[in-house]
C-alpha cells in the first residue's frame, strides 16, 4: 500500500455536515469491507461516504480537490483487477444509494440511471417494458451498471452485442474540480466534438464520477435457444465454434469451459453434463423464434463434424437457465481447488485461442499449478485463473511467475492484457509492454487535463 492518507479533524468535520448519520462511516470495523474487491488485494480507507444526490459529489469532490485528499470510487465491488481499492487511504465513495432507475424510454430506445443500479435489475425492468440492454457479464446479478461501465465490461452476449461501451450513449459526470459537465446525447447517432463518453468508459474511475448514464437499448428479442456441446479434445472444442461462425451464424454468445472447469462446476453444483468431457461449448442463439431455433440446428449440424460426445439443447427459458446456470458459476466453483487464485482475463485474436490455452496450460504444468480456462470464446476473451495456497510460500512464488508468464504470453501472440476487469492496480507494469512509453504517456496528459491534483483513484490504470 502507497502512503496512507488520513483525515485531519477539520476535514471530518466537514464531512459529518455534508453525509449525516449512516451516509459518513470512519470506524475502522465500517470502513475495512469497503477497503478491499473482489481481487482480494487490500488497502485502508481514512472514511467512507454514500451520497444520495450528484450536488453532495461535487461538493465532496471540490473540497478533496482543494484538500488534496485521494478519492476512490466503488459500486459494488466486484472488480477483480483492484480497481475499487484505496491503496493511498483517503476517501472511498461508494454508490450504494445512488440506485435509481430515472428514465426509461421507449420512444428513444433508451434509458437513464444512476452508476449503483445492478446490471441485473436493470435489464429485468427493460425487459418489462419488451426492451434489451444486452451487455451481459457473468457478474450482473450483482455488479453495478457503474462499475460495468467504469471498466467496458464485455460479458457473454459481447460476441454479437459488443460491450458496454457500444451502449453509452452520454453521461452527466462530475469532475475531479467539483464541476460538472455532460457528455453525448440522447441520440443513437453522435460525432459533434471529440468522443468524451467513450474517453470515460474504461477509465476505471480515474477520470469522472458518473452520476447519471445514458444507455441505449435494443428490443427485446423473441426468444432463444441454447446449444451445450461436449467434446473429447480443448482444441477439438475450438475448432468446433469456428465451424460454426464459418456457416454464417453468429450466436448471441459463444462460451468455452475446459475440462478442469467442468469438474470444479460438478463438484459444487448439478451440472447438465454426464461424465467428465474434456471441454464444452455453451452458445446462444436469439431473435425470432424461428430464427433462434434455425440458426441452433445449423450451429449442432455445423459441430457434428467434430463428434461432440454430448449434445443438448434448450428451447425455452428453464431449461436454457440449467445449461447456463453453472456457467456463471465458475468463479465460485474454482475456489474447490485451492483457497487462493490468480486471475487474468486476457484477450487473444480469434485464430491464436488454440495456441495460447495450449501454453497456459503449460506454464501450470511447469510451475505446479492447478488452472482453469474458461471464457468469451466468441470475442476471444479467455479466464485464465491459476489456483493455489497463499499460505505455501513456493506455491505463492509460482503463481506469481505463472501470472508474468502468462501475460508475456498473451503478448507474443498479439493479444490484450485485460479484455474486461481492466488494469486497476494489478497490471500497470504491464501495459507499457503492451503499448509503449508515448502511449503511456498520452494516457497521463488526458489524466492531467480531467485531474490535475491527481486525486482521483490515483495509481490504476496507466
Amino acid at each position: 500500500m502507497s502512503d496512507f492518507v488520513s483525515l485531519n479533524s477539520r476535514q471530518l468535520v466537514f464531512l459529518e455536515g455534508l453525509f449525516p448519520g449512516d451516509a459518513l462511516l470512519t470506524a475502522p470495523e465500517d470502513t475495512l469491507i469497503f477497503s478491499t474487491d473482489a481481487s482480494r488485494k487490500r488497502g485502508r480507507a481514512a472514511a467512507v461516504v454514500r451520497p444520495e444526490s450528484a450536488a453532495q459529489v461535487r461538493e465532496l469532490f471540490a473540497f478533496a480537490g482543494a484538500e488534496r485528499i485521494p478519492l476512490t470510487i466503488r459500486s459494488r465491488a466486484t472488480n477483480l483487477a483492484g480497481c475499487c481499492v484505496p491503496d493511498q487511504g483517503g476517501i472511498v465513495v461508494a454508490t450504494s444509494k445512488l440506485d435509481k432507475i430515472l428514465e426509461i424510454s421507449e420512444a428513444d430506445s433508451l434509458c437513464v440511471c444512476q452508476p449503483g443500479v445492478v446490471t441485473g435489475d436493470l435489464q429485468a425492468a427493460v425487459a418489462a417494458r419488451r426492451l434489451f440492454y444486452p451487455p451481459d457479464a457473468a457478474s450482473a446479478g450483482f455488479s453495478s451498471i457503474g462499475g460495468n461501465v467504469a471498466t467496458n465490461a464485455g460479458g457473454l452476449r459481447a460476441v454479437k452485442y459488443g460491450v458496454t461501451r457500444n451502449y453509452v450513449l452520454g453521461f452527466s459526470a462530475v469532475l475531479p474540480d467539483g464541476s460538472a459537465i455532460t457528455t453525448g446525447a440522447r441520440t443513437h447517432k453522435n460525432v459533434a466534438g471529440l468522443d468524451l463518453t467513450s474517453l470515460l468508459v474504461g477509465s476505471e474511475g480515474t477520470l469522472a464520477f458518473f452520476s447519471e448514464i445514458i444507455l441505449k437499448l435494443l428490443p427485446l428479442p423473441e426468444a432463444s435457444t441454447s446449444v451445450l456441446a461436449c467434446f473429447d479434445r480443448l482444441d477439438t472444442a475450438v475448432a468446433a465454434s469456428w465451424a460454426v461462425l464459418a456457416r454464417g451464424v453468429l450466436p448471441a454468445a459463444m462460451e468455452i469451459m475446459a475440462k478442469e472447469v467442468l469438474d470444479a462446476l460438478a463438484a459444487i453444483t448439478a451440472t447438465p453434463w454426464s461424465g467428465s468431457p474434456e471441454a464444452a461449448l455453451l452458445l446462444q442463439f436469439d431473435g425470432l423464434e424461428i430464427a433462434a431455433k434455425g440458426e441452433a440446428e445449423a450451429a449442432q449440424k455445423a459441430m457434428e463434424a467434430f463428434r461432440p460426445t454430448s449434445l443438448l439443447v434448450a428451447l425455452n427459458p428453464g431449461d436454457e437457465e440449467k445449461l447456463w446456470g453453472p456457467r456463471r458459476l465458475a468463479n465460485q466453483a474454482s475456489f474447490s481447488l485451492g483457497p487462493s487464485k490468480m486471475a487474468d482475463d486476457v484477450t487473444l485474436p480469434r485464430g491464436k485461442v488454440g495456441e495460447g490455452v495450449a501454453r497456459y496450460r503449460r506454464i501450470a504444468s511447469e510451475l505446479g499449478l492447478k488452472v482453469l480456462i474458461f471464457g468469451h470464446l466468441g470475442d476471444g476473451n479467455i479466464h485464465v485463473n491459476y489456483m493455489y495456497d497463499d499460505a505455501d510460500p513456493v506455491q505463492a512464488q509460482n503463481a506469481m511467475l505463472a501470472r508474468e508468464a502468462t501475460l508475456a504470453a498473451t503478448l507474443e501472440l498479439s493479444g490484450s492484457i485485460s479484455g474486461e476487469h481492466g488494469i486497476g492496480i494489478s497490471k500497470v507494469d504491464w501495459l507499457e509492454k503492451q503499448y509503449g512509453r508515448r502511449e503511456i504517456e498520452l494516457m497521463r496528459a488526458l489524466k492531467r487535463c480531467f485531474d490535475p491534483a491527481n486525486i482521483l483513484n490515483p495509481g490504476k490504470g496507466y
